[in-house]
């Protein structure tokens, strides 16, 4: 039991908590994340997350992609010439586009250290907001909850990041979501990870989250007053701290050369946001505050010229 000097300065009492708190930080154990997302190109979203957990924590981060990303031809008009082929046409993107999305997702994430890649190869049909459809209809999503579930079970992961399912986001993407969910909402308590829903801002948005879920999908259910937590892209560090953590995500992005629109997202988005879902166990917010709090604390060591 620990006591106190009823005498002990209020400053003290500051300093003697502060330390407690390092400690608790700083002694946690490296943390191991399951990616699920339904595109390759997705990862982008955390990805700033991901090089601070993999590369200056000792973490492991593995990626489960739903689909196998064909759809994306559209967009493909300044690959073209990278990879010999006419892939804005339909036919001839959808047959090699798989593979490319493939290798341009495992070279990006190579740069944020992204360990294992789970490729489901679901059909990627076309831009939608009805996740039902694909639920129902595209996905085998027995497979899908199976295969996830097998996973988590092996690897013993700590948490689930996946995209956060707003009304307004792609439908591939809910799905990919409820999935997740639904897996989660399936296996005991004493072995579920902790699942958090992903989503982007800027330091200067000052507006309230008023996503609480998908009504149709109870399992989304966030909740009026359900924490989010934040990592900050724009953290400032190196050489008179003319770096920050944009810069990781833009060499992720820049690898994904067949997705010509992914590359107008370089430099934006300065907040990577994490919401938790009602699913989660309340006594795992502690823990989850500790570990965002933990990669907040900077690692790299000030150097003078």
């Amino acid at each position: 039991m620990i006591t106190f000097n009823k005498s002990l300065s209020m400053k003290k009492y500051s300093v003697f908590f502060f330390f407690i708190l390092s400690v608790s930080l700083f002694s946690q154990q490296p943390k191991k994340i399951l990616l699920v997302n339904a595109h390759p190109d997705d990862e982008s979203g955390c990805a700033a997350t991901v090089y601070k957990v993999t590369k200056e924590l000792n973490g492991t981060v593995d990626l489960a992609v739903i689909t196998n990303g064909e759809a994306g031809f559209k967009y493909s008009t300044l690959a073209e010439s990278i990879y010999g082929l006419e892939l804005t046409d339909e036919k001839v993107g959808r047959e090699f586009l798989p593979t490319i999305r493939k290798k341009e997702l495992m070279s990006g994430g190579s740069w944020v250290g992204i360990r294992n890649y789970f490729f489901f190869d679901q059909l990627d049909t076309k831009y939608t907001l009805d996740a039902d459809t694909v639920l129902r209809l595209v996905w085998d999503t027995s497979y899908i909850i199976g295969r996830l579930r097998t996973l988590i079970l092996k690897e013993k992961y700590d948490y689930i990041f996946c995209l956060l399912p707003t009304k307004e986001t792609h439908g591939h993407h809910k799905a990919a979501t409820i999935l997740a969910l639904e897996t989660i909402k399936r296996l005991g308590t004493k072995v579920r990870p902790v699942i958090l829903g992903v989503s982007g801002g800027k330091i200067t948005d000052t507006s309230r989250n008023t996503f609480t879920g998908l009504k149709e999908y109870p399992v989304t259910e966030l909740g009026q007053d359900s924490p989010v937590f934040t990592f900050d892209r724009t953290t400032k560090f190196g050489h008179k701290d003319n770096l920050n953590y944009k810069i990781v995500v833009n060499w992720l992005i820049a690898e994904h050369k067949s997705q010509g629109t992914m590359q107008t997202y370089m430099g934006q988005g300065d907040l990577e946001k994490f919401h938790f879902f009602s699913i989660n166990p309340k006594e795992k917010l502690q823990e989850t505050e500790l570990f965002f709090q933990s990669l907040r604390q900077s690692t790299f060591k000030r150097k003078t010229y």
